[in-house]
């Protein structure tokens, strides 16, 4: 069973889930703070050159499974034409309405 992304309870992470899910990369990033951080498996990455690889050249897609933490928390199958799909956790800080940092990672 997973949540329908209109439902998710952060209106900056939904907004960051919308635009994955959907491949628009302006999107993506005005969903974000300039200078917005993010690591991956405990290892901070480039966003933009982890964002190109793991999302808009291999079509990456949330299928949200549950959210915890105001919806700043979720745990999601995450698929893309690189990896298949794969369970992971995301973890993202909001300041002012935007993103400004996410952490992923297998779940």
């Amino acid at each position: 069973m997973t949540i329908p992304v209109k439902q998710l309870s952060d209106p900056a992470v939904r907004e960051f889930v919308t635009a994955l899910n959907a491949n628009d990369e302006s999107a993506l990033f005005e969903a974000m703070t300039p200078g917005a951080t993010m690591s991956d498996d405990g290892s901070d990455r480039d966003v933009r050159e982890w964002l190109d690889r793991e999302v808009f050249a291999s079509r990456g897609h949330m299928d949200v499974v549950s959210e915890a933490d105001g919806g700043r928390s979720l745990v999601a199958d995450y698929r893309n034409d690189t990896w298949g799909s794969m369970r992971t956790k995301w973890v993202f800080t909001v300041d002012g309405g935007k993103v400004s940092r996410f952490e992923t990672g297998q779940a």
